[in-house]
C-alpha cells in the first residue's frame, strides 16, 4: 500500500512568555496499514492513538518544542513504545514541559524511512532555535510545524525566535522545494511551496514597517 497521510486536530493551550492562549494543533500521521511515523504530538495522546491504530509508530518526529507541540508527547512514546526525536537547540523548551529527556536529537540531513517513502529533517530556526521542517519528497509534502504558514511566517515576538532568522531558513530550506510541494503546517490549512514563495517581500516589508 502507498504511504498516506492523516491529520488529527488536537485542542488546548500554548503557554510562553508569561501568557497563555487556545489554540488547535494539526498532527500528522504518515504510513501505511502497518507503520508509521507521527509528526508532533499535540495535547491528546488518545486522539492521535485513535488515527494511528493498531500500526507500530515508528517515531515521534517534533518539529519543535514549544508546549503545545510537545506536551502529549510522553505519553504517546510511553503507549506506542516509539522514540522520541527533538532538535538539541529546543531542549529548553522541553524540559520546561517533561522531566526526562526526548529519546533522541534531530539534525539537519537525517533521514527516516517509512511505509516506503523517507522523510528528510530540515533544521530552519526562526520560530525557535531548534524548528524542523521534514520534507517528504516521494509524497510533495514538507511538514514545517509553525515555521510556515499559509499566509506567511511563524510567529516570532516572542522568546527564542527571530524574524530575520526564520525567514532566511524560509528562503534558503522551503523556498528552494518544488512549487508545488504541499505545506502542512502546524496550526490551520496547509499551502503549498508555490503560492508562498511569490509573497516573501511582502512578509519583510509588513515586518519593517
Amino acid at each position: 500500500m502507498t504511504a498516506m497521510i492523516e491529520r488529527a486536530v488536537t485542542s488546548g493551550t500554548f503557554s510562553l512568555d508569561g501568557g497563555t492562549w487556545e489554540v488547535d494543533n494539526n498532527v500528522w500521521v504518515v504510513g501505511d496499514d502497518a507503520e508509521c511515523v507521527v509528526v508532533d504530538a499535540a495535547h491528546d495522546a488518545a486522539a492521535i492513538l485513535r488515527v494511528v491504530g493498531h500500526r507500530t509508530v515508528r517515531a515521534i518526529l517534533l518539529t519543535h518544542a514549544h508546549d503545545d507541540h510537545i506536551d502529549a508527547a510522553a505519553e504517546l512514546a510511553r503507549q506506542t513504545g516509539a522514540p522520541t526525536y527533538l532538535h538539541p537547540e529546543d531542549r529548553m523548551l522541553w524540559d520546561r514541559v517533561h522531566d526526562t529527556p526526548p529519546a533522541h536529537s534531530l539534525a539537519d540531513g537525517m533521514t527516516f524511512d517509512v511505509a516506503g517513502v523517507t522523510l528528510e529533517v530540515l533544521h530552519t530556526p526562526g520560530h525557535s532555535p531548534g524548528s524542523c521542517c521534514f520534507h517528504a519528497p516521494d509524497l510533495e509534502t514538507v511538514f514545517t510545524g509553525d515555521t510556515l504558514f499559509h499566509g506567511g511566517p511563524g510567529a516570532t515576538g516572542r522568546s527564542f525566535s527571530d524574524f530575520d532568522t526564520i525567514v532566511a531558513s524560509i528562503t534558503d530550506r522551503l523556498l528552494t522545494l518544488p512549487p508545488d510541494t504541499e505545506v502542512r503546517t502546524g496550526h490551520g490549512d496547509s499551502t503549498t511551496i508555490g503560492d508562498e514563495a511569490p509573497h516573501r517581500q511582502e512578509w519583510v516589508d509588513q515586518h519593517q514597517a
